[in-house]
């Protein structure tokens, strides 16, 4: 991959790798449209996102993770097992370790690429570690049946949430059992691999598993009925469909997550005047009656979107055509999605529609297939 590709990809990167492409990663990306191994994907991504400037979290541009690798592949003097033996030591490098300090090893470590290959960089890399984090690893617990369980919710910097846990033995073995089989990779479509990473698995198959888990009968709350949402936007930003809506309990969210929320909860719309008066507060409706999921199971069999074997239990349905655009809850007007593929939908420009005969379709963005085709999903068997 040249510098040019680089840059290309570093810049859909900036401008949100999810709204420009509907990937969830630039490794997913790469992966797909260049038609390269899961391994040489991830590989080139990190290369991507350590040379060059991150996106703005308010701001300037986040500096990069390497910018003196960035300069010495420029100019061609190093090539990319030594750039990657670089960032692989850069990354590691504890986050309390002065700027400085990073930068000084940093050159070090260029200056050595210059005449050296990725194994002497890697010795010299794990040296460097040793100066800058004496102390190295933390011992582990002597008894980590004596852990005690801890849980936190989290807001990052760059507005993305997230969960921090510590678990006693037991909780993680029962967490890890239920999750295994739900995280293991989709079938492969027209020999074309799940290009999700571990990580990105297991954080869809949480989301499964919390729906699952919070739509039943047996846990406090809701019992058996989706969750209660409430979700704030301004009049304006509701007619002209732009902007950012605020979730209850969490903050400001952007008006496409706003929806896909939308999809599968009991949504109670808090609609504001320009002076951020309340101009109406809806009362929440149930997306999808017991009636009609029995209905769309019959129909898709599990998630629509071609080539997927997701089961209905781990499917959500998906209005076609939105809420804010006045879309029923009627059956010709929903599609089982499974959730990689309702943020596909909700992402990228991928479209839906019901055919004639009354199943679902779906035509890939032209940059995909020029003709636009319609697809469907053949996994499933429909009686």
């Amino acid at each position: 991959m040249d510098a040019e590709q680089n840059a290309i990809l570093a810049e859909i990167n900036s401008r949100g790798i999810r709204g420009c492409s509907g990937h969830s990663t630039l490794a997913g990306l790469i992966f797909e449209d260049f038609l390269v191994s899961d391994k040489e994907a991830g590989a080139r991504a990190d290369r991507v996102l350590a040379l060059h400037p991150g996106p703005s979290i308010g701001g300037d541009p986040e500096p990069p993770l390497a910018p003196l690798t960035a300069e010495a592949a420029a100019e061609g003097a190093i090539g990319g097992g030594q750039i990657d033996a670089i960032i692989k030591t850069l990354a590691r490098i504890p986050s309390s370790v002065p700027d400085a300090d990073v930068r000084a090893g940093e050159k070090i470590l260029v200056e050595l690429a210059r005449h050296a290959g990725p194994r002497q960089i890697a010795r010299a890399g794990r040296r460097l570690l040793d100066e800058l984090d004496p102390d190295g690893k933390e011992p582990r617990n002597d008894d980590p049946k004596d852990t005690r369980p801890e849980l936190r919710f989290v807001k990052h910097r760059d507005g993305t949430l997230g969960l921090k846990a510590r678990l006693d033995l037991e909780t993680y073995a029962r967490l890890k059992s239920d999750l295994d089989p739900m995280a293991k990779p989709h079938k492969a479509i027209d020999g074309i691999r799940d290009s999700r990473t571990q990580d990105e698995r297991y954080g869809d198959a949480f989301t499964d598993y919390v729906r699952l888990k919070t739509t039943s009968r047996n846990l406090p709350g809701q019992a058996g009925e989706a969750t209660h949402i409430l979700i704030t936007m301004s009049y304006d930003d509701l007619i002209r469909d732009i902007g950012e809506a605020h979730l209850d309990l969490v903050g400001p969210i952007s008006a496409t997550d706003a929806r896909i929320l939308a999809c599968d909860a009991r949504v109670r719309p808090g609609v504001l005047g320009t002076a951020g008066e309340p101009l109406d507060i809806g009362r929440s409706k149930r997306t999808v009656s017991l009636a009609q999921k029995y209905a769309l199971t019959l129909r898709d069999g599990g998630c629509a979107f071609p080539g997927c074997d997701m089961p209905v239990p781990r499917c959500t349905a998906h209005h076609i055509v939105f809420w804010r655009h006045h879309g029923e809850t009627k059956i010709d007007n929903l599609v089982l999605l499974c959730t990689r593929h309702h943020r596909l939908i909700h992402r990228s420009e991928w479209k839906v529609q019901i055919a004639q005969d009354g199943l679902p379709e779906f035509t890939p963005p032209t940059y995909l297939d020029p003709t636009s085709t319609p697809r469907r999903n053949t996994m499933h068997l429909r009686t």
